[in-house]
């Protein structure tokens, strides 16, 4: 079975939303509480731990089927990251549940994917303004 890579990223001073997530098929530990609580500290608003190893994060939008779009451009970036989260969308709502599945926990992987899921968000308010 293939590892995680353990050894510190040599990009580990760029902020998350700049890093790539890492192949990973499990065999490594998770995130320990104070690493969690730091990461999350660097995420910005809206995003929370819940059950203890899950981040979450939900976003409103003006009707369904901004959220829809919201949730493609969510999955698009889930495709290239090969890091998938689960997506609930309904009428102006997209929650966002990270964790990786091969750890049942949290990793890096979790923020790093969290970073760029909010730097669309933003970008999709700001489009929204502009537009609206």
């Amino acid at each position: 079975m293939k590892q995680c890579d353990l050894r510190p990223a040599a990009d580990s001073s760029l902020p998350l939303e700049q890093r790539r997530c890492a192949a990973c098929e499990g065999g490594i530990p998770p995130l320990l509480p104070e690493q969690v609580d730091g990461l999350l500290s660097r995420l910005g608003g809206g995003w929370e731990v819940t059950a203890g190893h899950r981040l979450q994060r939900e976003l409103r939008f003006a009707d369904f089927a901004e959220a829809l779009a919201f949730a493609n451009q969510v999955g698009a970036l889930a495709e290239r990251e090969g890091h998938h989260p689960e997506l609930l969308v309904a009428w102006g709502l997209v929650r966002v549940t990270l964790w990786t599945h091969a750890v049942a926990d949290l990793t890096e992987n979790d923020f790093v994917l969290a970073a760029k899921i909010g730097k669309l968000s933003e970008a999709s308010q700001r489009s929204d303004s502009i537009c609206g």
